[in-house]
């Protein structure tokens, strides 16, 4: 064993993320600095495996690792040196040691006592011992917190105070705790949009703030914290206290969807929680949530749960909250009964109890609360109050009035009238062929409501008897909206009843004019089964003398037809002679369907949207006042024309409510779809967190194809988050990319993963990804690729302290350069200028200057040739300071 591997573990270790895989080589570089005999560098590994530990979830293993280092360091304290860090140390382990309920009380006392003579006998200010000793006070619900928290505020802060984020997260939250919502408000403010490096922060002042922002009448920054500040605490297992407090945040905000979601990634952590207290507080969170779940009708679902063996299983929400709620109250009275006092009880009770804390918080501009269904309207017994129907007791004079109201699209008169021929029927006895009408009048009744199924039964028994009574108008009557409805329902059969009815009314025209009608349902039901010549011929057989009310149906219907066809220009001119009627008829309504299809059209041919599809698509929503799918189209295509037109700033607002029409009316598909191009929208916007949000969103309900695009939008979401799974993403986008052959794409993902990576200061890794970009590079013939590959690769290297590694890459990196396009002389120029500027930089940092003055010097020559000034000013003064180096 020698003392490098140590240091190239620390090396590594150093570019991990706290966690797991972290732990493990800091737990591996200890033993191999214990094996080596250096009780040095062990004691300093040991330091920092504390806070591999704590930051790493598994607080109480530091107890163990602390303790032997302040031994260590109290030995000997010239030898074993690191003070500053010990004393900062203490704090976490003061709080850890409340955590636990089988560690006594009187533990935390003593290291807050210990610490308190350390601090003073270092000259240091007591700030943070008050700090600390004031969240001992809160945790048992001492009295003393208020004296604490004073003079906590009252000292002064030095090197040892918590930092700028931290320490306004602690006062906020006993500033919460009291009930002194706007004075946290007002502690924390100053530092919310300050830049914070703290492995703690921003995330844990953001999580903090969210009952603050809720009490005070912020929701929309309540709902920018959570998103911001759980994307964080998501993949830390330390975080888990942290994430209970974004379920019950999502539990009193109406969002209890979003709540599972999380519950569900996270419930699995219970089985490695980082201590009891998370483990109390997530399960209560949890409860709460369920129990919400249950309360809006949710309560028969369940949830997929693994469980010790590893097997997941589904659990129902209603067993998983009393399991849950259960679990964290017996937590509670372990603590209780540690601290003698009801304090940990008592908050675990009012989590359990908690009530909605505002109205609906949207978390995104496209979620909305689904509206309340409309109440049913009331069975009016006064008729006369409404119309004279109370005067009329003829049932077929009755039937024909609801006949001619339904024609006229009178709803509400239409059903009026049916009440009344119910109430005068139930005394009058109707005759077979009243009750054949009112089977049919019953059936166009539940068409209106929804129940489908309802009327195609209703209107199947009424054709069949007024086949019975040899009324064989009003049987092909039926049977064509019963073909229609069976159709809509996604039952072909129903084509056959459509072609009857036509075949009927064409061979027998009467004075209703419903020959017309009937053949524009079945050209309807042609275009629905994608038939659209069977379509055309159809509507050739209209006259549209017979139908002068139904022109812009049969116009529209033709432009339809015309487009299946691919007779675009046909198809354009149709839509136009349709949209040309409605206007003349000047029913808004009408203007609608054929607007849409027309701007649809125009904006998917040559050259794009145009002035004219967002003028149609305008009309269209002007003409549409209520929510409905059409005005959910609408809103898509406007927003879809604007980024086809490179106006993603504009796109945004479409496109919501787009997402938010389709879900209302329950089309998620979709809606699905929408969020991808809402997400491109957000990442072209410069929006990075809402791209993120929308496409991990979408993704669950995506096809290859889509889905595709959408992780590719979400890598670079995340890549400018700085989150390290656009790492991931990245490299996975390239591995599916070799598998379909679009070895093109294979470089430039492994690449953008790399970079990753390098912006994540994870230079081993990235150097490795770079290697990987290069030789995809290779493969596909591009040899700038190459070079730009092979020299980011060296220079990680070289970060990441694999000096003589960085080298060799180097030259690879140069050799590479021979492959550039000759013909292209300044690009070889400048990239053989830049190699060998960052060659210099990589020969100094091994020691070789003569060599590295060189390429300095061949840098600043090949800079000024391609009139690169600032670029061959960095390369001048690198040259002064390696021939400094060399003594001049």
């Amino acid at each position: 064993m020698t003392t490098d591997d140590v240091y190239t573990l620390m090396a590594r270790s150093q570019e991990l993320p706290y966690g797991e895989a972290r732990t493990v080589l800091v737990e591996d570089a200890l033993r191999r600095a214990e094996a080596a005999g250096d009780e040095v560098l062990a004691f300093h590994v040991r330091v920092r495996l504390t806070d591999a530990y704590r930051y790493g979830g598994e607080p109480a293993k530091a107890f163990a690792t602390f303790s032997r280092t302040l031994a260590d360091h109290d030995r000997d304290p010239g030898r074993f040196d690191e003070t500053h860090g010990l004393l900062w140390q203490m704090k976490a382990i003061v709080s850890s040691l409340t955590l636990f309920p089988e560690i006594p009380l009187d533990r935390a006392y003593a290291v807050l006592d210990d610490m308190e003579r350390r601090y003073k006998a270092g000259g240091h200010s007591l700030q943070a011992v008050y700090h600390y000793r004031n969240v001992v006070a809160r945790h048992v619900g001492d009295g003393t917190a208020d004296e604490w928290y004073l003079k906590w505020r009252a000292a002064r802060r030095d090197e040892l105070s918590d930092c700028e984020g931290c320490d306004p997260t602690g006062m906020a939250r006993h500033l919460i705790e009291a009930g002194r919502h706007e004075e946290a408000f007002e502690v924390a403010a100053p530092v919310l949009n300050a830049q914070l490096n703290c492995n703690e922060q921003p995330q844990s002042i953001q999580t903090a703030l969210l009952p603050v922002y809720l009490r005070t009448g912020r929701a929309e920054q309540a709902a920018d914290a959570h998103r911001r500040a759980y994307r964080v605490h998501r993949a830390r297992l330390a975080d888990l206290a942290d994430i209970a407090e974004h379920l019950e945040f999502c539990a009193v905000t109406g969002n209890e969807a979003r709540g599972l979601e999380i519950l569900q990634r996270h419930l699995g952590w219970l089985d490695r929680a980082p201590s009891a207290h998370a483990d109390m507080e997530f399960s209560a969170a949890a409860a709460l949530l369920l129990d919400r779940l249950t309360a809006t009708g949710h309560g028969a679902a369940t949830i997929r749960r693994s469980g010790p063996d590893g097997r997941a299983a589904d659990v129902s929400l209603q067993e998983l909250h009393a399991e849950l709620a259960e679990r964290a109250t017996a937590l509670a009275a372990r603590f209780d009964a540690r601290n003698g006092t009801p304090h940990q009880g008592d908050k675990v009770r009012a989590t359990l109890a908690a009530e909605q804390a505002a109205e609906f918080v949207p978390l995104a501009a496209h979620h909305r609360r689904p509206a309340a269904p409309a109440p049913e309207p009331a069975p009016q017994d006064d008729l006369a109050a409404v119309d004279d129907l109370a005067a009329v007791d003829d049932l077929d004079e009755i039937l024909d009035i609801a006949d001619r109201r339904r024609r006229s699209s009178d709803v509400p008169g239409m059903l009026a009238a049916w009440r009344r021929f119910d109430a005068v029927a139930e005394a009058a006895g109707p005759t077979p062929l009243q009750k054949a009408r009112r089977l049919d009048a019953r059936g166009v009744e539940h068409a209106v409501g929804g129940a489908g199924e309802d009327a195609v039964a209703c209107w199947t028994e009424a054709a069949r008897l007024f086949g019975e009574l040899g009324e064989e108008t009003r049987r092909h009557r039926t049977l064509g909206r019963l073909g229609a409805l069976r159709i809509d329902l996604g039952d072909e059969g129903g084509l056959e009843q459509v072609t009857a009815s036509a075949d009927h009314f064409t061979a027998h025209p009467g004075e209703d004019g419903d020959a017309a009608p009937a053949l524009l349902r079945l050209a309807t039901a042609h275009i629905r089964f994608d038939r659209p010549a069977d379509a055309l011929a159809v509507l050739d057989r209209v006259d549209p003398q017979d139908a002068p009310d139904r022109a812009g149906e049969l116009w529209f219907l033709r432009g339809q037809a015309l487009l299946l066809t691919d007779r675009v220009d046909e198809a354009v001119a149709a839509l136009r002679r349709s949209l040309e009627t409605a206007r003349d008829a000047a029913d808004s309504e009408l203007v609608a369907s054929p607007a849409l299809l027309l701007a649809r059209t125009l904006a998917r041919r040559e050259g794009g949207p145009g002035d004219e599809v967002f003028a149609l698509l305008d009309e269209v929503l002007a003409a549409l006042t209520g929510p409905s799918p059409m005005r959910a189209a609408a809103h898509s295509e406007r927003g879809l024309a604007f980024l086809a037109t490179d106006r993603p700033a504009d796109a945004v607002a479409d496109l919501v409510e787009g997402i938010a029409g389709w879900t209302a009316e329950g089309l998620h598909p979709q809606a699905v779809q929408l969020r991808v191009d809402l997400a491109a929208a957000y990442l072209s916007t410069d929006r990075a967190l809402e791209a993120a949000e929308t496409a991990e969103e979408a993704l669950p309900g995506l096809d290859t194809d889509d889905a595709r695009r959408c992780r590719l939008i979400l890598a670079h979401a995340q890549k400018e988050l700085g989150e390290e799974d656009a790492a991931a993403l990245f490299q996975g986008l390239a591995e599916e990319a070799a598998r379909e052959g679009q070895h093109d794409a294979v470089p430039h993902f492994l690449h953008e993963s790399a970079d990753v990576l390098t912006g994540l200061d994870m230079d081993a890794q990235a150097a490795e990804r770079y290697a990987q970009a290069a030789e995809a590079y290779e493969k596909v013939g591009d040899p700038l690729g190459v070079v730009r590959a092979r020299r980011r690769a060296a220079m990680c290297l070289m970060w990441s302290g694999e000096t003589d590694e960085a080298v060799t890459a180097m030259e690879t990196a140069r050799a590479a350069l021979a492959g550039l396009p000759p013909e292209d002389e300044p690009l070889r120029v400048w990239e053989t200028a830049l190699t060998s500027f960052e060659q210099a930089r990589v020969l100094a940092r091994a020691g070789r200057l003569d060599e590295a003055a060189a390429h300095a010097s061949a840098a600043a020559d090949g800079f000024t040739a391609v009139d690169q000034a600032e670029p061959a000013e960095d390369a001048a003064r690198l040259l002064e300071e390696i021939r400094n180096a060399l003594g001049g």
